[in-house]
């Protein structure tokens, strides 16, 4: 044991009375925490430091904590109330503790007087943080990485991180129940290496793994065994030599390697951090508790959707302030631009090219890169969609850092890899001219440094509020556990079979669960009920009443416990809505109105995708409601079963196991609401005049559009006999179809005659069986044609016969 001298402590009040004023706490988790009184607090430090017992002596006096300055006394023996272990030495026989052990100590007195009772609370202090890394004079002056500070870097570390401590407890060990339980045998080895573990454990989800620096990590990448391959294959079929192109593999790997820097990290956060307070009125998120738990153990690859050029900013800004090490992130190569591609890489981005298939050295470096990455435990980021979503929908996901990741696990699995999903929804994203002009047919623009200057231009503009939604998290061994059983013992195969499956059901998964966590807010609610009306224009009573009916029907959807839904009343929604700019009121004398102008509703399409996957469902019942004024429920299944699964492919919406038990839900929730009537085993829509009546319709306009696409699709397949027609040639006539009829009904709609939702359409009647692919022929039976006549009864005549009109061009 350590003894403490009078001067000693002496020392310690007045250099505790010198700190005091210096030091805060910018995090501590958990908060509040809550400590039961009755037995005695001793908390634990994972080494010896004056500066750390003095920040949790105040930390504990801040929070109403049991003193952490303070001495107590266990029978005959006194012990301070931070007790820190003893350094780990290692020498040529093995691991040796430097200085006293205080558990020994601690469990004698238990021992000997049975009425004691003590819990120790393990608690890791961080000077601001840093990951392992060599930053020069920054590594003496901010940060706690892993290795251990000595007396004046701490001095230094103190003077300049003292206001922006981090304190993470741990959750407390009783010590009473373990020395009685006769199953365990208690002692002072345990006891530290449980609280070893534990504090090593979060060091690696504070700071992210021990990592060497980046000229290590690029002549690793380069002289490993995959990259010198293909050196030398690439020496051979360029008819060069292997110097040459391991320099051109030098070159490529330094041109990816990100330059994560402490300084820029910290930086960033203070420029985000008033970034994000000028430009939203807060930063709402949720679910982080999940990551946090298995931080420290797992591998964590962040798979945000992908809706504005801040969405990595914003989730690494999330992260460092909830006390997690910001992700290296996969960044498009065009974004390695003067000024923000240097900013950007030391922040953590690493960059790629958007394709590299033709080029295989690369391809070698880049796979051996992100390998090294992801066995260590880095913490990864990148976006499944490829690009930002100019149509507000989750984009389909695509293979290629999937397929990398999935291969990466497979070579190294002695760690797990969890995929973490990501929604983030904002009310107004800075991109919404870029994105008006994109949606009504503008091209794509390029970026440019000069953005920039386009952003600050926003930043007096209101943009409301941004959601941060964690989903669950996805082991991906229990992944492939369940995809592939045999998996391990067809590792060491090049491309074993079920890699090809598993690559597109796990994107498909991901995007699932980053849907599922999509927040609902103002604004979503206002496009999905002012766009489904003719003219984007609407009473104001009847809008309120739209947007409340919606939230409602969300609570009673089944399974929607991931997604969030907005506070307040519809009249406080709609004020926002028209703060931000969206929509505007119309006085009239016989009740205001609410309109959108043609910009604005073309804006507002983008809102209304965000969320159209939650209410889907309800829609599709509603829909069939408008030309049918009766169903039992197996005529409604029969009818609705086959479309489900094309609209759930089309938006990334959850597949349900029994469709015939989430329609019976649906319409329960409908009925409850009073927009259908149930009687027996029949549900009827309400009478025209009804309120309730236009509700329905409202409710069910946002799914025609895919209604419609998918009837164009089946009338031009189906007036060829099976096997004539060639899928591209299906998708590129189906398109035009598509194209026609927008310009016939004078909308400027270019996502309706999108090419890729066709490519879908068809791999999802691939995938259900009603279509299959033979000599890059379609086949189909008699079964589709049935459920194509079926499906008639969904359009009301004049649809119906427009629709048949044109596929007959």
């Amino acid at each position: 044991m350590r003894s403490v001298s009078g001067a000693g402590r002496m020392w310690h009040r007045l250099s505790g009375g010198i700190v005091r004023r210096w030091l805060g706490f910018r995090l501590v988790e958990p908060d509040p925490v809550e400590l039961d009184p009755e037995p005695i607090t001793l908390y634990v430090l994972p080494h010896p430091s004056l500066s750390d017992e003095l920040a949790v002596a105040q930390l504990t006096r801040k929070l109403g904590l049991p003193d952490a300055g303070r001495r107590v006394a266990l029978g005959e023996l006194t012990l301070p109330s931070c007790l820190p272990l003893p350094r780990l030495r290692r020498t040529w026989r093995g691991v040796k503790t430097q200085g006293a052990e205080p558990l020994g100590p601690l469990l004698a007195a238990l021992e000997q007087d049975p009425e004691l009772d003590v819990q120790l609370v393990p608690v890791s202090v961080f000077w601001s943080r840093a990951p392992g890394k060599d930053f020069g004079f920054w590594k003496m002056l901010a940060a706690d990485d892993w290795a251990w500070s000595g007396r004046l870097r701490r001095l230094l570390s103190l003077i300049v991180n003292g206001r922006h401590l981090e304190a993470h407890l741990g959750e407390p060990i009783r010590l009473r129940p373990l020395l009685d339980d006769s199953h365990t045998r208690l002692t002072q080895r345990t006891l530290a290496r449980v609280l070893r573990v534990h504090f090593r454990r979060v060091r690696a989800r504070v700071l992210g793994p021990d990592i060497s620096h980046r000229r290590t990590l690029v002549r690793g990448v380069v002289g490993s065994p995959a990259v010198r391959q293909a050196i030398y294959e690439a020496a051979s079929a360029n008819r060069s030599n292997a110097l040459k192109e391991r320099k051109r593999a030098e070159r490529y790997a330094r041109e990816i390697a990100s330059n994560m820097s402490y300084p820029v990290l910290r930086f960033l956060y203070e420029l985000l951090k008033r970034l994000w307070n000028r430009l939203y009125d807060g930063v709402d998120v949720h679910g982080l508790e999940a990551v946090k738990a298995i931080a420290g153990e797992r591998t964590l690859i962040y798979v945000p959707c992908h809706r504005s050029h801040v969405d990595y900013l914003l989730l690494s800004y999330v992260l460092y302030r909830e006390g997690l090490m910001p992700p290296h992130i996969a960044a498009g190569r065009n974004l390695d631009m003067p000024l923000i591609g240097p900013l950007l890489r030391r922040g953590g981005a690493f960059f790629m090219r958007r394709s590299f298939k033709d080029n295989r050295l690369y391809a070698a470096v880049f796979n051996e890169y992100l390998h090294r990455l992801i066995a260590r435990g880095q913490p990864v980021e990148y976006f499944i969609e490829g690009g930002r979503s100019r149509t507000g929908r989750m984009l389909d996901p695509r293979p290629g850092m999937l397929a990398m990741t999935l291969r990466s696990f497979v070579r190294d699995a002695t760690r797990d890899v969890a995929f973490v999903p990501v929604y983030i929804g904002y009310e107004k994203v800075l991109e919404s001219n870029a994105y008006l002009r994109e949606l009504r047919g503008g091209s794509k623009k390029k970026e440019s440094p000069l953005d920039l200057i386009h952003v600050l231009r926003h930043l007096r503009q209101p943009h409301g509020r941004v959601a941060v939604n964690v989903g669950e998290p996805l082991s991906l061994t229990d992944f492939l556990d369940g995809l592939a059983p045999a998996w391990r013992a067809e590792r060491d195969q090049p491309r074993p079979e079920w890699l090809k499956r598993a690559v597109p059901q796990l994107g498909r998964t991901l995007a699932e669960r980053i849907n599922d966590g999509a927040t609902v807010n103002a604004v979503s609610l206002v496009a999905m009920a002012l766009l489904a009306t003719p003219h984007h224009t609407i009473e104001s009573d009847l809008l309120a009443h739209q947007v409340a009916l919606l939230v409602r029907l969300q609570q009673r959807a089944p399974g929607s416990a991931h997604c969030r839904l907005p506070a307040g009343d519809a009249a406080a929604w709609i004020d926002q809505v028209v703060a931000l700019g969206f929509i505007q009121r119309r006085p009239q004398a016989l009740g205001e109105l609410i309109s959108a102008s043609p910009e604005q509703a073309t804006l507002l399409t983008w809102y209304r995708n965000n969320v159209l996957h939650l209410f889907t469902h309800f829609g599709l019942v509603a829909f069939a409601f408008r030309n049918n004024v009766a169903f039992c429920l197996d005529e409604l299944d029969t009818l609705l079963a086959p479309a489900w699964p094309l609209i759930a492919r089309e938006l990334n919406a959850r597949e349900v196991a029994d469709h015939r038990q989430h329609l019976a839900a649906t319409l329960d929730a409908l009925s409850a609401e009073g927009l259908l009537k149930q009687s027996d085993n029949e549900w009827r829509r309400q009478p025209g005049h009804l309120e309730a009546s236009e509700q329905l319709r409202l409710l069910g306009q946002p799914v025609q559009p895919t209604l419609e696409r998918t009837y164009l699709l089946l009338a031009s397949l189906l007036r060829y006999p099976s096997g004539e027609l060639t899928r591209e040639t299906l998708e590129e006539h189906s398109r035009l179809l598509a194209e026609r009829l927008t310009l016939l009904a004078g909308l400027n709609a270019p996502e309706f005659f999108d090419k890729r939702l066709f490519s879908a359409l068809l791999e999802t009647l691939e995938a259900q069986g009603w279509l299959r692919v033979e000599e890059e022929r379609l086949h189909y039976d008699d079964a589709l044609m049935r459920a194509q006549k079926r499906s008639r009864t969904l359009f009301d005549p004049e649809l119906r016969h427009r629709l048949v009109r044109l596929t007959r061009q």
